[in-house]
């Protein structure tokens, strides 16, 4: 490549959310997601270990006290059990675009029909998983290579996330059906990043621009009548259902959760460098990153309303996220990608997760998904619990400090009341 990434070095210290209890303040903080997502069933007796529990606080105990505690304990429990999955067909979701019907760019009315359309169109637009059978002087490797420096000039000029995967995708079904030697590989990739800024940006970078980030190794005759072949080899077609418009879909079922979302674009953005991923069209690969993502942040459920928008029970979910973790146990191999994710604009998504990872096993382990789910589950549904009996013992200590204060602030407008009446 003319223009190779530099190491980056790796962050001193562990900034985001850990996966327990004891953790120092992050820069993405596993939240519990909102109590409207988790169901209210019978109350039962508190247990009589939880009655140890020691309040820092002293305050009055009234009867109001007692229901609360008792509401919280309930919860508390019911965040410790394996729910049914979720059927994206059921009829247990809600209509979350019903809110959108005085909107007239958000469509509600057609919103489902152009999703179904997507994942029609989206089978049409998936390149062969083993084009790279294919090629002579290629190997999946130099992909890799390829992506994490189109990524560095796809941060440097600041273009929309929908540039970089559809220039993947082009990539991706080009090399599909010719062959390509390594010397033209570059001009290959900076070719499909100057079509896919065309396509998605409102004011795309000139081919000089990409010439000056590939050092001058071709000119901009060369990129012109790539162009051309590269459009014709496709047929001239750029109807790509972008990876982001799905996850946008999904994450209306999560209250648009801005860690979430994050943390699932770090994920989905795996699948331009981990060649296994390229047999995953663009709905699955969305819904397996906000999936994984919520795992990762222990929002451990997929509820009915999650599953329904994203069109895919959890079960289906699991061999692709499986893909995305084992990724991340690998040592790092693409800087530029690492260091992107790194940012604070990104909350420092990727230090996040590859500790998050790291804390549960070993650099190159090669993890099955589906055998460690369970604990991953009810770890994450402990550490959710502990974080809502936290919230609700300051929110219940901080009411009874106002009503303290309010009881005070009487008290002595009677006293001063008794001085001025002698």
């Amino acid at each position: 490549m003319a223009v190779d990434p530099q190491p980056v070095a790796q962050p001193k210290r562990f900034v985001a959310a850990r996966a327990s209890a004891a953790s120092a303040q992050p820069s993405v903080r596993a939240q519990p997601p909102a109590r409207s997502q988790v169901p209210r069933r019978t109350q039962y007796s508190k247990p009589e270990e939880d009655l140890e529990f020691d309040r820092v606080f002293k305050k009055r105990r009234t009867s109001s006290d007692v229901l609360e505690e008792a509401e919280v304990e309930v919860e508390h429990a019911l965040l410790l059990t394996e729910l049914p999955e979720a059927d994206p067909d059921g009829d247990e979701w809600d209509d979350l675009d019903a809110a959108d019907a005085d909107d007239p760019l958000m469509v509600s009315e057609y919103v489902v029909e152009i999703f179904e359309y997507l994942k029609e169109v989206e089978l049409t637009t998936m390149p062969n998983p083993n084009y790279m059978e294919n090629q002579k002087d290629l190997a999946w490797k130099m992909r890799g290579i390829l992506t994490d420096w189109l990524i560095q000039v796809h941060s440097r000029f600041r273009l929309l996330p929908e540039t970089l995967f559809l220039c993947i995708n082009l990539i991706d079904r080009f090399l599909s059906s010719r062959v390509v030697s390594l010397p033209k590989l570059q001009l290959v990739g900076i070719t499909c990043m100057f079509v896919a800024a065309k396509v998605e940006e409102i004011v795309a970078p000139s081919a000089q621009n990409f010439l000056y980030c590939a050092d001058s190794s071709y000119n901009e005759t060369e990129i012109l009548m790539a162009e051309k072949y590269i459009l014709k080899t496709i047929d001239w077609n750029l109807s790509y259902p972008n990876p982001i418009h799905f996850l946008r879909r999904v994450s209306k079922a999560d209250d648009y959760d801005v860690q979430v979302r994050t943390v699932a674009k770090y994920f989905l953005e795996i699948q331009c460098l981990e060649w296994r991923l390229i047999a995953a069209p663009p709905s699955l690969l969305a819904a397996a990153s906000l999936w994984l993502a919520r795992l990762v942040l222990n929002r451990a459920e997929w509820t009915p309303n999650l599953a329904h928008y994203a069109s895919y029970p959890e079960s289906a979910l699991i061999p692709t996220a499986n893909l995305m973790l084992n990724y991340v146990l690998k040592p790092i191999r693409h800087q530029s990608f690492f260091k992107k994710y790194a940012s604070k604009k990104f909350l420092k998504a990727s230090v996040f997760v590859r500790e998050w990872a790291l804390e549960r096993w070993e650099e190159g382990t090669m993890v099955s998904l589906s055998e460690e789910l369970p604990a991953l589950k009810q770890m994450a549904r402990e550490v959710y619990a502990a974080l809502e009996l936290a919230e609700a013992e300051a929110a219940a200590e901080a009411e009874a400090a106002a009503a303290a204060a309010a009881e005070a602030n009487v008290d002595s407008t009677s006293w001063r009341g008794r001085g001025a009446h002698h």
